[in-house]
């Protein structure tokens, strides 16, 4: 018996592991709860999606506003990124707001330098996004199917648009490229054969 028990225990705990793929969480300043992974070795976090699964898809809708700092266990940790998650069992990669679908604008503020890949991939109802100087990484796919969004600037600190950034924002008509970017990510994206603007019909 007690061996069943302690079997079904470290079940349990492998599919709690699975299903959670932050530290902690915290309420945002737009009332959001946002999910933080530790940067091990820093007092740095990154934004990361709760989960992999489709159950969190979703899980943040409307105006959000992502937080400088965030305070857990007495200590207070600086947001620095928007992080992918890994999900084992299928070796794929989650954005943090990845199929947010109901995400309408997102404030991201300067203490971020790394928007992950995939992070903002099929937030269909995302129409502007205001990137600041503080951010030198834009990863792959990280703003995939985001085909309300219309408009973009890549800041200064900026050198590489990567593979599938903006794959399919069929409603993009303009994106101001600044001279700091030197690479502007070609057809070879993780599995999947597309280029930085690949199936931008709108652009202009």
């Amino acid at each position: 018996m007690r061996k069943r028990l302690l079997t079904l225990a470290v079940a349990v705990l492998a599919m709690l592991q699975t299903a959670w793929a932050y530290d902690f969480s915290a309420t945002s300043p737009s009332g959001h709860t946002l999910y933080y992974e530790i940067i091990s070795g820093t007092t740095n976090v990154g934004v990361v999606r709760p989960g992999t699964d489709s159950t969190y898809d979703n899980y943040v809708t409307g105006n959000v506003v992502i937080p400088t700092t965030v305070a857990y266990n007495g200590t207070t940790y600086n947001v620095t990124e928007l992080r992918p998650i890994l999900d084992s069992s299928s070796n794929s990669y989650y954005g943090s707001f990845e199929s947010c679908s109901g995400l309408t604008s997102v404030t991201i503020p300067n203490s971020i330098t790394s928007i992950g890949d995939w992070a903002f991939g099929g937030c269909s109802s995302l129409t502007s996004i205001t990137i600041p100087d503080s951010v030198t990484y834009i990863g792959m796919g990280a703003f995939y199917d985001c085909t309300g969004l219309t408009s973009v600037t890549i800041p200064n600190s900026v050198d590489t648009i990567n593979n599938g950034t903006f794959h399919n924002c069929t409603s993009l008509t303009s994106v101001t490229i600044p001279n700091s970017v030197t690479s502007i990510g070609d057809r070879i994206w993780y599995h999947y054969n597309t280029g930085a603007f690949e199936g931008c019909t709108g652009l202009t």
